[in-house]
């Protein structure tokens, strides 16, 4: 998963780092509240651990932010030496999913995380067959299929399916998209581009089967699962 981590204290900014990391986990540090503010405008992420006091923008700010704008069920845990039981009852009560006192113990902190992503991310935990409508997925064969047939993907193509299909109505960054499916963020965005554009075509990711890739300019992707295909002479609104 996707996390974010607001934390000015260096030392203990790596602990949660090196833990979250040896996790599998893939994690954005960030010092200052307003920094990781404006990042926010541009990237996405899958949870957010955050710090009480940092420089400009402290975390309850910050937390709200994210409950006003990103979708409920994103988890936000935080990590703060605010340890009074009005502060616990303050930190979950301004829209925190979970509260942990410093000092950080290593485990616990894994544990938390663990049980969060959990709850918010019920179909990561399951080897669910992912699909809708004229869509289905053969996990151990690695194969779509679209009314029946298999489509020919390449197994790049094929895992960015499966990661829209697992998360619909969700921004995906391009360097969402990069980290977690090529492993770093280092490549030219026109790989994700391509590769959608390929997908697209391939998989006929339009309203009259169901879906919708929705390009979100300077972003990245939007995939939608629509309530019921339209009828066929209904206007789509199709982007491209």
């Amino acid at each position: 998963m996707r996390i974010a981590i607001l934390e000015d204290d260096p030392a203990h900014a790596r602990i949660i780092e090196k833990t979250l990391l040896q996790a599998g986990h893939d994690c954005h540090v960030f010092d200052d509240g307003r920094v990781m503010l404006r990042d926010l405008h541009r990237q996405s992420y899958d949870m957010f651990v955050l710090d009480w006091h940092v420089p400009h923008v402290e975390g309850p700010e910050i937390l709200g932010w994210i409950r006003r704008n990103l979708p409920a069920h994103l988890p936000v845990l935080f990590v703060t030496s605010r340890d009074e039981e009005q502060d616990v009852v303050d930190g979950l009560q301004a829209g925190a999913d979970d509260y942990m006192a410093k000092p950080i113990r290593p485990f616990e902190l894994q544990a938390r995380i663990a049980a969060l992503l959990r709850r918010a991310y019920p179909e990561a935990a399951r080897p669910a067959q992912p699909g809708f409508g004229g869509y289905a997925f053969d996990l151990h064969r690695r194969e779509i299929k679209l009314d029946g047939k298999v489509v020919e993907l390449k197994p790049k193509e094929y895992e960015l399916a499966l990661f829209l299909f697992r998360n619909p109505g969700r921004l995906l960054t391009h360097q969402h998209l990069l980290e977690e499916l090529w492993g770093t963020s280092a490549i030219d965005t026109r790989t994700v581009t391509t590769h959608m554009s390929q997908l697209r075509r391939k998989l006929d990711l339009r309203p009259h089967n169901g879906v919708r890739l929705v390009p979100v300019y300077g972003l990245g992707y939007r995939f939608e699962v629509l309530s019921e295909p339209p009828a066929p002479d209904a206007p789509t609104n199709d982007p491209t």
